[in-house]
């Protein structure tokens, strides 16, 4: 572990809202680093070796991720405030992860930024990272150790939103099935948490729930099934990358104008609702941005250089950053949100990243 020097820095944070803070879901970009009007350094620390534990690299959502980790990071080493990122990047269980981690305290990092397999499994080597002074961001999906600062939208709220949306457009009494992401996830059952309430006050039958695994093709075969077993379904609750494939096994069934279904916004799953828009087919998607692991660079970097966060801003949990979910993509905005992304892969999933400005509006 390097030594670090102590940052003196004053913030002057000019109401900023957290509404405000996230920037429209255009393609992913961010303001340079340095230009931090609310704060200003007069002694630098570091440089900063930052630490990436992902354990899921089968999914273009975590691809984004990463490669907007990296964008954040280059700007940051350009002005020598970091100088290395160690990643630890491949498919792997909790345990696997664990010692994701471990190889991160060891190789001397000064942060890690995870995505995490669980929300409780890491609790021991969390506490033995941040033993060694070690700083620890869990993204996407929260993370229940109390020193770990979790920072993203709230997945169960995400949930909620999307539930709301499909409870209406199937009615009351409806009979649905789910293709959600691997069970046991965090994300997947925060999103149930959040869904399931909705389902049960509008007295929807969920007839099955089935494991998409976070996969496209997945979540096809998984939705094709379910249309065979349950022909009269009036809808399918999914999302993510699961919804493209759902979709295309809705549309080879010839059921778009009768099954009802939710998504992401994310541009192939949009192609595919834009040629449909006059169709009868209903869907909506709510944005879940990769961007956040670029956003918890910027808040890493202002507490490795001294800044303390200001606690106002934390959940209720007093260890959580919850940022602002985008308004549900329907028919009546798909427009707004189509045309600045119609260009990019279908991979691409709509973002919002927080600059280095607005991320010191969460400091004192």
């Amino acid at each position: 572990m390097k030594l670090r020097k102590t940052l003196v820095a004053v913030a002057a944070v000019a109401g900023l809202t957290l509404a405000a803070a996230c920037s429209s879901p255009t393609p992913a970009g961010t303001d340079s680093p340095e230009s931090t009007e609310s704060g200003e350094a007069t002694e630098s620390a570091g440089p900063f070796t930052i630490g990436i534990s992902n354990a899921f690299v089968g999914s273009e959502y975590r691809t984004q991720m990463i490669a907007a980790i990296e964008d954040v990071f280059n700007e940051y080493q350009e002005q020598g405030i970091l100088d290395e990122l160690v990643m630890e990047n491949a498919d792997t269980d909790v345990n696997g992860q664990i010692q994701q981690v471990r190889n991160l305290i060891n190789k001397g990092v000064d942060a890690i930024i995870i995505d995490p397999n669980s929300a409780t499994a890491l609790d021991a080597v969390f506490k033995e990272a941040i033993g060694q002074g070690i700083k620890v961001y869990a993204i996407d999906q929260a993370v229940e150790t109390p020193e770990v600062l979790n920072i993203g939208i709230s997945q169960q709220d995400l949930g909620a939103a999307s539930a709301t949306w499909f409870a209406e457009a199937v009615g009351e009494g409806a009979k649905i099935g789910t293709v959600e992401g691997a069970a046991g996830n965090p994300a997947t059952e925060a999103r149930w948490a959040g869904a399931e309430p909705i389902f049960e006050a509008a007295g929807i039958e969920v007839l099955t729930r089935g494991d998409g695994g976070w996969d496209q093709t997945t979540g096809q075969t998984v939705a094709t099934d379910l249309l065979a077993t349950y022909p009269d379904i009036a809808g399918i609750w999914t999302y993510d990358g699961m919804a493209q494939g759902t979709l295309k096994a809705i549309e080879a069934a010839g059921k778009t104008d009768s099954v009802i279904t939710t998504g992401e916004a994310r541009v192939g799953f949009m192609r595919m609702w834009n040629d449909l828009l006059d169709t009868g087919f209903k869907t909506a998607g709510v944005i879940n941005p990769p961007g956040t692991g670029a956003t918890a660079l910027h808040f890493a970097v202002n507490q490795l250089q001294g800044l303390e966060l200001d606690e106002s801003k934390l959940a209720e949990d007093g260890h959580s950053i919850i940022l602002p979910l985008d308004p549900t993509i329907t028919d009546a905005n798909f427009a707004e949100y189509w045309e600045p992304v119609k260009d990019e892969p279908d991979t691409y999933v709509l973002d919002s990243i927080l600059t280095a400005d607005q991320v010191m509006a969460y400091f004192k």
